[in-house]
């Protein structure tokens, strides 16, 4: 995964907005600069604040501080109206379409299409093509949260009742970090999207794979594990296309093994750290919405082999 940061950009929008960040680090180092010579001057000459016509310096001065200051700002406004107007004007042709939904503490993914079969669900971790331009509607489930992908844009609230929309394109392939940026409650910085930049081919193979309901099980083993899952707690909040498991309160499953982590970025996707998260899971993200299951462990090794094949 690349590093979080706005410094590293990987799209457009992002390089316009570290364009912006570099402006205004430099204007206020100068302005810094300046201060601080101008205050080391003062202290050198202090005793001179007696001398005849000092105020008449002393007020050159202020107004000369005051001066630089208006410029700076001016400056920096107006930097900041081309940055907003840079990104307004960028096109937005053969877009791809996603709603993304804030819940307390995850992220669910929707990529829109007008044939119902053709959408997709998944959770956490949002793929994307590399140089198409992608529009993500972003809501809120519960409370305000805000979504932050350094790497390829700024920031933008999920507010509940209200639709705000994010666009961004990624300009080489890569793994980028997202991040709720906006405090949302006990589990606030357990909350990242994982953003998958893939070449075209690889992501409409991608996005066809995950339009496939989930693959029979292939052994007895299996078989147990997804009786299980339809029969118990699981079935009640997940949902698995191609099962009975068809609640939507929870992250979708369907494809879960294809994923690379697990409590939206908490933790690894390995059959280990998915064994502790369905035992106990308060103790992996203490308040989090999902209660323990209470299964044996020879029900829980049978869901683990299911799980698995949920590629």
């Amino acid at each position: 995964m690349h590093i979080q940061s706005v410094l590293h950009p990987a799209g457009v929008e992002a390089g316009i907005v570290s364009h912006l960040w570099w402006v205004m680090f430099w204007t206020c180092a100068v302005v810094w600069v300046a201060v601080a010579g101008g205050m080391l001057l003062a202290l050198r000459r202090g005793r001179a604040r007696t001398a005849p016509g000092s105020e008449r310096v002393l007020f050159r001065n202020v107004l000369v501080a005051t001066g630089i200051s208006i410029v700076a700002l001016v400056w920096l406004l107006f930097e900041s109206v081309l940055t907003g107007r840079a990104q307004e004007n960028l096109s937005t042709q053969h877009s791809l379409h996603i709603l993304v939904t804030g819940y307390q503490w995850w992220w669910d993914v929707e990529y829109e299409n007008p044939t119902p079969s053709l959408r997709v669900t998944t959770a956490n971790e949002l793929h994307i093509p590399v140089g198409r331009p992608v529009i993500v509607d972003l809501f809120s489930g519960d409370v305000i949260h805000s979504l932050w992908i350094p790497n390829l844009q700024g920031k933008i609230d999920l507010v509940p009742g209200r639709l705000n929309t994010l666009t961004l394109e990624a300009d080489r392939p890569g793994v980028y970090r997202g991040q709720c940026a906006e405090f949302c409650g006990a589990q606030h910085a357990h909350m990242a999207l994982v953003v998958v930049a893939d070449p075209p081919d690889i992501f409409e193979r991608w996005l066809t794979a995950n339009r496939a309901p989930a693959p029979p099980p292939g052994n007895p083993s299996q078989v147990r594990g997804k009786e299980v899952f339809e029969r118990g707690p699981c079935a009640m909040c997940h949902n698995i296309t191609g099962s009975l498991a068809s609640a939507h309160t929870a992250p979708d499953l369907t494809h879960v093994a294809s994923r690379s982590t697990i409590g939206a970025g908490t933790l690894p996707n390995t059959r280990g750290y998915l064994a502790g998260w369905i035992v106990d899971p308060q103790h992996i993200k203490p308040g989090n919405y999902m209660p323990p299951t209470g299964l044996s462990d020879e029900e829980l090794q049978a869901v683990l082999d299911y799980l698995e094949t949920l590629k």
